[in-house]
């Protein structure tokens, strides 16, 4: 059957996966167990300060794009970071506003760097794709053309500068970019994480090998999730949700999501204020 329908070569059973499911099994399968498994889901912590401040940046500037081009200017992008603020997980209103203004520095600075003409390919573009034997897919924060080529742009606010091996290894920047050239049809090799704090960009030309190696990377790490859901669906205990699905504990276990609702990540990190990842600059 799936030779007549030009299908030969696919595997059978397709694993879905986003960059940020195989994030979280990478970095501790019970954290991946309560996120996407557990019924009822037990409750999730507080909102962090350092996300919101991300989440407020990336709506702005995908309100920005979205305007006509003859209204983008450096001026309505810091309104758009006002218009978009929220302040959840900050200390006090004082705070929330020193970095909402950061916020309107960093944009302002970002955009008005950008050539006059600019005009992206895709703003918070969806894509899925099937990639060997999973089905990448996941939302790009934007697309661009460069050079006849397409290039995968991901918005960083984190308080550390970062390097170009941060986008080289990065499997979500390869897993994107290997779902962009399948839904758009376009060659794309290049990825990009822009630091708005910094103003600078790492960036990574991958070639057919290094994409290679992220997509079997990718491909193991669907496999485990894969073979721990089906073992906790078959046998639906206690026993195999902590066989299936361990603890992997260490300085992230300061903030999980469901830090709660487990003890041995309680006790291998310090518990931590909502605004403890904020940069200082």
């Amino acid at each position: 059957m799936q030779q007549q329908l030009g299908l030969e070569g696919i595997p059978d059973k397709l694993v879905r996966v986003t960059p940020a499911r195989l994030s979280t099994w990478a970095g501790c399968p019970r954290r991946y167990r309560m996120a996407y498994l557990d019924r009822p889901a037990p409750k999730r912590g507080g909102a962090w300060a350092n996300a919101t401040l991300g989440a407020v940046v990336h709506n702005a500037l995908k309100a920005y794009f979205e305007l006509p081009p003859q209204k983008r200017t450096p001026q309505r992008a810091e309104l758009l970071v006002h218009r978009c603020w929220k302040s959840d997980g900050f200390a006090d209103s004082e705070q929330a506003a020193e970095h909402r203004r950061r916020a309107q520095r960093w944009v302002h600075d970002y955009v008005a760097a950008l050539p006059a003409d600019f005009t992206p390919v895709a703003v918070e573009r969806w894509v899925s794709a099937p990639v060997g034997e999973i089905i990448a897919e996941g939302r790009v924060d934007r697309v661009d053309e460069r050079d006849g080529e397409l290039v995968v742009v991901d918005y960083k606010t984190g308080r550390h500068g970062l390097r170009v091996d941060d986008a080289k290894n990065s499997l979500a920047l390869g897993l994107y970019a290997m779902a962009v050239r399948k839904t758009l049809r376009r060659r794309c090799n290049r990825v990009e994480l822009h630091h708005l704090p910094t103003g600078t960009v790492s960036a990574w030309d991958h070639t057919a090998e290094s994409l290679d190696g992220l997509r079997e990377r990718a491909e193991r790490l669907a496999g485990e999730i894969q073979d721990a859901t089906d073992a906790l669906d078959s046998a639906n205990s206690n026993d195999v949700a902590e066989t299936a699905f361990p603890v992997s504990t260490g300085s992230h276990c300061s903030w999980c999501d469901f830090r709660a609702h487990c003890t041995e990540g309680q006790r291998a990190a310090p518990d931590l204020r909502p605004w403890a990842l904020l940069g200082d600059g």
